[in-house]
């Protein structure tokens, strides 16, 4: 079983980075955690390079904006690298006569990139950040429409690898959900948020640029997620904060408490093995 800490800082000194998941850690898409940010203020003070990963399919300086909105506090983090960072490079890479799945307010997501949106008939491949709807839509929602891209070969760029996220106290279902179900059609997908490699690689190029050359056992992930914020860390090597009180709650808490049993069998269960674990960030 993980070590249970109470503080971030009982550990902080073993690293001199830190990447930490943003949504279900520092807030719940409504609320901040005054707490976390805290805990990543005090890191910063005492010299660790603190890098917000997170799989938002915005660039980072649109997560920025978000944050100060929302109220994380911007002397908790150094740098951030979001999915849509990393997602434009397969964009730019990719066919540029688009079909764009996910709201308006995405659309920068394109800026630069050589890609238009047109419609589904002159598509050439998918770009997908989520749903134009997430209160009402699911992945089934769009299953016709998937089904009949899926059989003319195109490629979906999944601009957020997340299954679900938090907002508020329910769980909104995200691009990684459509990337997933139109796998199941037959489709496929490209991805570049987490887990997958490119965006720790583009993290840690970020801290690297502000402190020099930093061993990967002197890195420490924090994360809420299994499908993505664990898997990805622990597939890079790192070591791994798990956040019990985010997405997975349900699987392991009742009444605001978590049941080291349950959340041990939860951990087994998914060949989960972070190093360290604590309900909240503080």
């Amino acid at each position: 079983m993980a070590e249970r800490i109470e503080r971030l800082d009982e550990v902080s000194s073993r690293y001199d980075v830190i990447l930490c998941d943003v949504w279900g850690v520092l807030h719940n898409g409504v609320d901040a955690f005054p707490h976390a940010s805290v805990a990543l203020s005090s890191a910063r003070k005492a010299g660790l390079s603190v890098i917000l990963i997170t799989n938002s399919p915005r660039p980072g300086e649109s997560v920025r904006h978000q944050l100060d909105l929302i109220g994380v506090t911007g002397d908790a983090y150094d740098a951030i690298v979001s999915s849509g960072d990393v997602t434009r490079k397969l964009i730019a890479e990719g066919p540029k006569s688009i079909f764009f799945l996910g709201p308006d307010r995405d659309m920068n997501l394109l800026d630069g990139t050589g890609a238009r949106p047109v419609e589904e008939e002159n598509a050439e491949a998918i770009i997908c950040t989520g749903f134009f709807d997430d209160e009402v839509e699911t992945p089934e929602t769009h299953s016709a429409l998937l089904k009949r891209l899926a059989d003319r070969g195109l490629p979906l760029i999944c601009a957020n690898p997340d299954l679900v996220v938090e907002r508020g106290e329910r769980l909104i279902p995200c691009a990684g959900a459509v990337a997933a179900y139109y796998e199941t059609l037959g489709g496929k997908t490209r991805i570049a948020g987490k887990p997958h490699a490119p965006i720790y690689a583009a993290a840690l190029e970020l801290a690297q640029a502000k402190r020099g050359p930093v061993a990967d056992d002197r890195v420490l992930a924090i994360g809420d997620g299994m499908p993505t914020d664990v898997k990805g860390a622990l597939d890079r090597g790192l070591d791994l904060l798990y956040i019990s009180a985010g997405i997975h709650a349900r699987d392991y808490m009742l009444g605001g408490m978590t049941d080291e049993a349950a959340l041990s069998r939860f951990l087994e269960s998914h060949d989960a093995d972070p190093r360290y674990w604590m309900p909240r960030l503080a």
